[in-house]
């Protein structure tokens, strides 16, 4: 099934009583229109004086771990903030690659599992590989130990386009959400593991049932192709279904529901030929369209989650899409495969600079950290219904 079209009649029957202002493209570039009453927000400042945190997640327990590019790993809780002792001496830091995604096992309350999506470097001091490792935490979240690989071999070039974000689903997998490498065969070549998101078991086996389960070699963890650098992944509650986020070159960020086998349609070649279409439907016909896309010029969406409880408001089962560039997060009303609406969280936009991913926590609250290179935060965003 393809992504639903709504032109801007449609958006306003969906939002009779909001009106209709404009707020973003659908996939045929229509205005689309903006969901009502806004909740009220209140942004308090967690943890500052990072330097490009790129991930949070949150532990049962309520501490926060929180990545830095350049290679630190925080906890945060009630004891305070410090660093995790964690032994990456092989990762690789340049140009957007260093220590990237986070995901907290579900099952870390016996385990005390998380995963860390990171850049490693050759010999040679150059970039290896970009992979997906697992650690155990102790008890005092002071230390942790690497405790296996779950997929290794990423590609990595400069370090553009690494991705890469982590992602438990409902059936307990993980998913991984990966850049193409800025190499123009990888998004369309299962035989590379870039520009894809993939899917596995927290012990790096692939799952029977996945869609290329079948292909020799990597291909058996493919579960999406055709993408360029997915930032952001997301699972909707109540469906369990997975949405993406990544960025396009001079035009067509997107914002895509994952499907099963989906080819998304990117397909730079020959070369690295950043004027082709973000989904190219003349070369694939069958290709996934974009839920929404934010047309010209983009916005570099980058993380994403899915609002949920009732202090939210209106925007209960809402999408939240941190940008880079346009330095805000972006609200999207999802109906079905579509995007119906959105909007902007009025109390973060352009007042922290550059937004890089967003968590929700246990009781709804949206953890949002900064990408400046200095002078960085964790964030905290607190909602209740408008008044």
């Amino acid at each position: 099934m393809s992504a639903r079209r709504t032109g801007p009649g449609a958006a306003c029957a969906a939002l009779l009583l909001t009106g209709c202002a404009a707020g973003g493209l659908g996939p045929a570039g229509e205005q689309l229109g903006a969901p009502a009453a806004a909740p009220d927000l209140e942004v308090q400042t967690v943890v500052d004086g990072l330097s490009n945190p790129w991930d949070v997640a949150l532990t049962p327990g309520g501490t926060a771990l929180v990545t830095e590019r350049g290679g630190r790993l925080l906890a945060h809780d009630a004891q305070g903030t410090r660093e995790v002792a964690a032994d990456l001496d092989d990762l690789f830091v340049g140009s957007e690659a260093g220590l990237m995604g986070l995901a907290v096992s579900p099952e870390f309350d016996r385990t005390r599992e998380f995963f860390l999506c990171h850049a490693t470097r050759a010999e040679d001091g150059g970039p290896r590989d970009v992979r997906v490792t697992r650690w155990r935490l102790d008890g005092s979240a002071r230390a942790a130990e690497r405790t296996g690989t779950v997929v290794d071999g990423l590609p990595i070039s400069t370090g553009r386009h690494s991705g890469c974000r982590l992602r438990f689903a409902p059936d307990g997998t993980l998913r991984v959400g990966t850049g193409d490498a800025a190499q123009g065969e990888n998004p369309q070549d299962l035989g590379s593991l870039g520009g894809k998101t993939l899917r596995l078991h927290p012990d790096g086996t692939v799952p029977d049932d996945n869609p290329f389960a079948d292909r020799p070699g990597s291909a058996a963890a493919v579960y999406t192709l055709g993408h360029r650098n997915v930032q952001g992944l997301a699972v909707q509650p109540g469906t369990g279904e997975l949405w993406s986020a990544e960025h396009g070159p001079g035009r067509d960020d997107e914002i895509n529901e994952l499907r099963p086998g989906g080819n998304y349609g990117w397909d730079p070649v020959p070369g690295y030929d950043e004027s082709t279409p973000m989904t190219d439907l003349e070369k694939f016909p069958d290709a996934v369209e974009a839920a929404w896309s934010s047309g010209r010029p983009t916005v570099a969406v980058s993380g994403a989650a899915f609002l949920e409880g009732p202090q939210w408001g209106a925007w209960d089962g809402a999408l939240a899409v941190a940008e880079l560039k346009n330095t805000g997060v972006g609200v999207y009303r999802v109906e079905g495969a579509g995007i119906t609406g959105t909007t902007r969280m009025e109390e973060l936009e352009n007042d922290y600079g550059r937004l890089r991913s967003l968590t929700l926590d246990e009781e709804g609250a949206l953890w949002v950290t900064t990408s400046n290179g200095g002078d960085d935060a964790v964030l905290r965003v607190t909602a209740r219904p408008a008044s």
